[in-house]
């Protein structure tokens, strides 16, 4: 039932944190897995990471806000592995200001990363998915999709809007056989939150004591999720968006 070998997983941001939580559990139940970045050498530590564990991974450098460059990188991937079957959209930024100190360049910017390379990415991987007669697309949102943070303005807004695009490519693409859904991971130890903890004082205590697991998440805390919503144990299971939190949602 989670059986992936013989399926390849594109994981986007899967050289480092979440992304490359995931792409080594999709690689421990048998994908082959091509992580893209804009950081060749975190890319390169990442490749060889999965390969110790004897993964089959590849490492592509692309810019997934760029709609070029995007058709390449998917007209790359079909050349050279012939098909693609799982679609992991976890590329990821965030500016850490109130609203009204926001520019437009910086909105626009996040939006970009966060939004609009998901669109693009979802959208190059259709036609492959449906040549290969099914797909899995993970797109990851946060537990900032659910609820608000005074600092975090146009990263809630950018997650909030990858959950409803979720739900709207599940419901357009279910009749391809390919099953769309979000994850939201809550605070997971990553360079990105680490940023977070220096910009924001009392935060790591406050969410150990809000979070009823007691403790941050870590990247390999994101792998289970994604086997599942890449295998045929998801199957009937689509335009979902499922907390990695920790309770901490709920609390």
């Amino acid at each position: 039932m989670f059986d992936l070998t013989g399926k390849i997983a594109l994981v986007t941001g899967g050289n480092g944190g979440i992304g490359l939580g995931m792409a080594q559990g999709l690689g421990r139940c048998g994908a082959s897995v091509i992580v893209v970045g804009r950081n060749a050498e975190k890319s390169a530590a990442a490749l060889r990471a999965l390969q110790a564990e004897r993964v089959q991974a590849a490492a592509f450098e692309a810019d997934v806000t760029d709609e070029a460059g995007v058709q390449r990188l998917f007209d790359a991937v079909e050349r050279q592995h012939g098909r693609l079957d799982i679609l992991v959209n976890n590329a990821g930024t965030t500016v850490r200001k109130p609203p009204e100190q926001l520019s437009l360049d910086e909105w626009r910017s996040v939006m970009d990363v966060n939004l609009t390379s998901a669109f693009l990415c979802c959208r190059a991987a259709h036609p492959l998915m449906l040549r290969a007669g099914a797909g899995k697309i993970v797109n990851i949102g946060s537990m900032l999709s659910i609820f608000g943070a005074p600092y975090a303005s146009v990263y809630g807004a950018s997650k909030g809007g990858i959950v409803q695009f979720t739900r709207s490519i599940a419901t357009a693409w279910a009749k391809d056989r390919i099953q769309a859904n979000a994850v939201l991971p809550g605070w997971i130890d990553t360079d990105l939150t680490q940023g977070a903890r220096s910009q924001v004082p009392g935060l790591y205590e406050r969410v150990l004591a809000r979070t009823p697991a007691g403790r941050w998440g870590q990247p390999a805390d994101l792998a289970g999720v994604a086997v599942f919503l890449c295998s045929a144990a998801s199957d009937f299971v689509t335009g979902t968006a499922i907390p990695v939190d920790g309770g901490y949602s709920i609390a």
